[in-house]
C-alpha cells in the first residue's frame, strides 16, 4: 500500500527534523524533545527503501510512529538492486521505554501481512519480553478489522506462542536457549534484550537456521550492555568499523550520551528519543538520585563493565596515582585469589604509603586454557615473597589451598580469608576505594578486573566479591580485597579516639 505524495514530504520534514540543537532538540525554555538520529550509526547507503510501507502500514493499522522509529524504518530497510536487504542484520542500541518493542511489532506485522515473510520469530533473554511483544501485537490485531479477518489462528502456548495468517505466514515466540529448536528457515528474527546474551551459543544458533532462507534480516534491539555482553559488544564492534567507512553490511543504529554526565540535559536528548513523546524530561530527573552506573546504562545508554558492580568506577578511578617506587624492605601484604574454573590466578601487593594510606598493585597473572599449575604458581609466588618484606600471603582455601599448602613448608607466612572474614575484607575494600584510603596504578588489567567484579548479597546485609556471579576473571579484585583485609589494620591498638 502506498501514501499519498504530501504524506510523504511530511514524514521526510519529520525525519530531517528543524530543531536548532545538532542532537535533535531546542534547548532553552522549550520542552526537550530527543533525537530523531542515532549518535552512532554504521556507514549510510544510497539505496531505495522500503520503510515507507511500514509506516503506512502502521498508520493504517492505527499507530503512529514516533520521528526515530519512522528514520528507522527508512534506514532499516534499504534494498540492493536484487530486492535484498542492504543490511541483513539490524542493531538498535537505545535507552529504554524508548518505543522498541512498538518498533518489532509493526516490522514484524508488515512482514507478514504485507511483505510476504513465511515465518518470523521473536525471542528474548526473558520470554516475558518477548510475550510483552506478542500480546501487543494480538491487541493490535484484534482492535483492527482488516488484520483479524485475515487471521487464521492464534496460538497461546508458553513458550511457543504464534500468530498464523490465512497466507500461511506466521509470527512465533521462543523462549531464548530453545529459540532454533525445530525451525527452519525464518525469513526474520527478532532479538529484544541482546545485552544479556553472554555467549554466542544462542545467536549461532538462530542465525544459522536462516541460511536457506530467500531474504533473510536479523533484528538485535537492546539498551547499552556491559563488558560481558558478547554478541552485543561483536555487533558494536562491526558497527564502530563501518561507521569509521569499513566494508561491513551490518546496520548499527545507536542512541546513546556522548558523556557520562547524568545531569546534562543534553545527553537525556542523545539517548532518549521518545524524550517530549512518551517520555516526559521531569521523569528522567525523578530517577537521577538513583544508583550511578545504573542510570548511565538505562538513561543515557552508556556501555559499562557490570551493572551491579561491587566497586564504583567513578570512585575507582579517583584513586588513580601515578607509579612509584616500591620499597622491598617496606612491611609488604601478598593477595592470592583463583578463579573457580583454576584456569586464572592473580598476585597482587599492597604496602602503606603512610598513616593512612596504601596501595595496590597487580604483581603477577597465570592463564591456562585447561588448569593452572599448583606448583608453579607457589613457585611464582614465593619468588615475590622473598623479594619483599613480607607479612602474609592471604588466599581463600575455596580456590588457591593446593598453592598455599605448598607455600606453608617454604617459611612463607599464609593466611586463610574465608567466610565472615572474606565478607569482611571485600567491604574493607570498598570502604577504603570510597574513602580514597585506596591508591592504585592505573594498570589496565587490573581496573578491568574490579569493575567487572559484582557484589553478591549474603543474607540481610553482608555481601561478597561474587567470583561466579561476575561472569569473568575478576581473581585480581579478590586479591585486593585479601590484602585490604591487612592494609586498613589500625597500626596501633587504638584506632579511634573519642574526646
Amino acid at each position: 500500500m502506498t501514501k499519498a505524495k504530501t504524506a510523504k514530504k511530511s514524514h521526510l520534514k519529520a525525519v530531517t527534523g528543524t530543531n536548532k540543537d545538532e542532537s535533535g532538540s531546542t534547548l532553552g525554555n522549550e520542552p526537550l524533545k530527543g533525537s530523531t538520529t542515532p549518535r552512532i550509526r554504521s556507514k549510510a547507503v544510497d539505496l531505495p527503501s522500503k520503510g515507507q510501507e511500514m509506516i503506512d502500514f502502521a498508520e493504517m493499522a492505527g499507530v503512529k510512529l514516533l520521528p526515530w522509529q519512522e528514520w528507522l524504518a527508512i534506514e532499516a530497510h534499504k534494498i540492493k538492486s536484487d530486492s535484498r536487504w542492504a543490511h541483513p542484520l539490524i542493531t538498535v542500541v537505545v535507552a529504554r521505554q524508548s518505543g522498541k518493542t512498538t518498533f518489532q511489532m509493526i516490522r514484524a506485522l508488515v512482514g507478514i501481512y504485507e511483505w510476504g515473510e513465511n515465518l518470523q520469530i521473536g525471542t528474548a533473554h526473558r520470554l516475558t519480553t518477548s510475550l510483552e511483544t506478542f500480546r501487543h501485537m494480538v491487541s493490535l490485531i484484534e482492535n483492527n478489522d482488516s488484520l483479524r479477518k485475515q487471521v487464521k489462528r492464534i496460538r497461546w502456548a508458553h513458550g511457543s506462542e504464534e500468530i498464523e495468517l490465512l497466507n500461511g505466514n506466521r509470527y512465533m515466540v521462543k523462549a531464548g536457549g530453545a529459540a532454533a529448536r525445530g525451525i527452519a528457515k525464518p525469513e526474520t528474527i527478532f532479538m529484544d534484550e541482546t545485552r544479556e546474551m553472554k555467549d554466542l551459543e544462542s545467536f549461532a544458533s538462530l542465525r544459522y537456521t536462516m541460511m536457506a532462507a530467500k531474504n533473510p534480516q536479523v533484528f538485535a534491539v537492546s539498551n547499552a550492555g556491559d563488558q560481558h555482553s558478547v554478541v552485543l559488544n561483536q555487533f558494536r564492534e562491526r558497527g564502530l568499523i563501518s561507521a569509521a567507512g569499513g566494508n561491513d553490511e551490518i546496520g548499527y543504529f545507536e542512541w546513546s550520551a556522548p558523556t557520562e554526565d547524568i545531569q546534562d540535559p543534553k545527553n537525556w536528548i542523545a539517548a532518549n528519543p521518545a524524550l517530549g513523546y512518551t517520555i516526559h524530561e521531569d521523569n528522567i530527573r525523578a530517577v537521577l538520585n538513583d544508583p550511578p552506573d545504573v542510570v548511565r546504562t538505562e538513561v543515557l545508554c552508556r556501555w559499562i563493565n557490570t551493572i551491579s558492580s561491587a566497586i564504583p568506577s567513578d570512585k575507582w578511578n579517583e584513586c588513580g596515582m601515578e607509579p612509584k617506587e616500591i620499597n622491598p624492605d617496606d612491611p609488604t601484604w601478598l593477595g592470592l585469589d583463583f578463579s573457580p574454573d583454576r584456569r586464572q590466578a592473580s598476585l597482587v601487593m599492597a604496602q602503606k604509603i603512610d598513616a593512612d594510606r596504601f596501595f595496590v598493585k597487580l604483581l603477577h597473572q597465570w592463564s591456562n586454557p585447561i588448569a593452572l599449575d599448583d606448583r608453579a604458581v607457589a613457585n611464582d609466588v614465593a619468588t615475590y615473597a622473598r623479594k619483599y618484606f613480607t607479612q602474609t600471603v592471604a588466599y581463600s582455601r575455596r580456590t588457591a589451598s593446593a598453592a598455599g599448602a605448598r607455600l606453608a613448608p617454604a617459611g612463607i607466612p599464609i593466611t586463610d580469608i574465608d567466610g565472615g572474614r572474606y565478607a569482611q575484607s571485600c567491604d574493607e575494600l570498598l570502604g577504603a576505594v570510597t574513602s580514597n584510603r585506596l591508591a592504585h596504578f592505573n594498570q589496565a588489567e587490573f581496573t578491568s578486573q574490579v569493575l567487572s567484579a559484582s557484589r553478591l548479597r549474603l543474607g540481610d546485609s553482608s555481601w561478597v566479591i561474587g567470583r561466579r556471579a561476575s561472569a569473568s576473571n575478576v581473581t585480581a579484585c579478590v586479591a585486593a580485597a585479601l590484602v585490604t583485609h591487612f592494609a586498613t589494620r589500625a597500626s596501633s591498638d587504638v584506632d579511634i579516639i573519642v574526646i
